[in-house]
């Protein structure tokens, strides 16, 4: 696994008892590559990940006993028990460490709930790294991104951000290059589960009956991700889920051809969806595509985001 530096210091201690608030991005998938279901159940992948600039923000604050709370668009979809990945983590984190985790974790959500943008993910890397901080421990970055692993395929790369090619089920990292892009994301309603999108890739292939290749990433896409050529990474764009998405959730189709109607360079389903990715030329174009989506009535919200945008980041205090 290659060396990442994280945005901000893993484990640096606050002041004790002050509250510690992270940062952590959303991603999308320029290209997912799925190879064949695994004894295990999971899928061997070549993800290549683009941090983008739409962010959860989640508090650490000291209390009697585990607790989450959670504001934003569609914060009741959100659990608040122990099955949230931020709560998780506050527990993995603290076992290790001999803690109880006496934390309540508060998590702004910005990013799209179960849309196929990591945002469950994020928010486990975030409280890991707010928990760690908090608590003054100092955690090596490797042990924390073993931790991680160990919450879900999504969660490493939500910790570092920025490009990267995961393999595995995803959570084996290199980082690779990445110039800026420009982008649009269309808001569904309703989610989609990953775990149902990947049932139906399998039934899928099942049916048509043709051997799944070893998923490999595509030279010509971090060729043209490296340059920053939008052109280049438009043509290369790839979703091994999306027809499986489609299935599901064919209006999702409708989304899709608004979008390229509206000016982007290309389009795909985000993940396991059901938010849709559009690649904009630049800027300006972004707010034009955002506006003939929203327009069209094919989706619920439009949110406009750059990339790569940095990993997990603890904020000033």
């Amino acid at each position: 696994m290659s060396t990442f530096a994280t945005s901000g210091t893993p484990g640096t201690p606050g002041t004790p008892g002050t509250p510690v608030t992270v940062r952590v991005p959303a991603k999308v998938n320029v290209q997912l590559a799925v190879g064949a279901a695994r004894p295990d159940g999971f899928h061997d992948l070549a993800n290549v990940f683009l941090a983008v600039s739409l962010f959860d923000e989640v508090t650490a604050t000291p209390a009697d006993t585990l607790t989450v709370t959670c504001e934003g668009p569609d914060a009741d979809k959100v659990p608040l028990d122990r099955t949230n990945l931020a709560a998780r983590a506050a527990e993995i984190l603290a076992a290790r460490a001999g803690l109880e985790p006496a934390v309540h974790l508060h998590i702004a959500k910005n990013i799209p709930v179960a849309g196929g943008m990591a945002g469950g993910s994020a928010d486990g890397a975030a409280a890991l790294l707010a928990c760690d901080t908090l608590w003054g421990l100092n955690t090596p970055l490797s042990e924390l991104l073993d931790i991680c692993a160990e919450l879900g395929s999504d969660v490493p790369f939500s910790l570092v951000g920025g490009a990267a090619l995961g393999t595995g089920r995803g959570e084996l990292l290199t980082p690779v290059g990445a110039g800026t892009f420009h982008w649009v994301f269309a808001v569904a309603d309703g989610g989609l589960s990953t775990p149902a999108v990947f049932r139906e890739f399998d039934r899928l292939a099942e049916a048509a009956g043709t051997a799944i290749p070893e998923p490999q990433a595509s030279p010509a896409l971090l060729a043209a991700l490296a340059s920053g050529d939008a052109e280049a990474l438009g043509a290369a764009l790839a979703n091994d889920l999306q027809a499986a998405a489609l299935s599901l959730r064919p209006q999702l189709a409708r989304t899709l051809a608004a979008g390229v109607d509206g000016g982007a360079l290309a389009a795909l389903v985000s993940g396991s969806g059901p938010t849709t990715a559009f690649l904009c030329r630049d800027a300006e174009s972004a707010e034009k595509v955002a506006a003939a989506l929203f327009a069209s009535g094919t989706c619920r919200a439009t949110r406009i985001a750059s990339s790569p945008a940095p990993g997990a980041t603890v904020l000033p205090s």
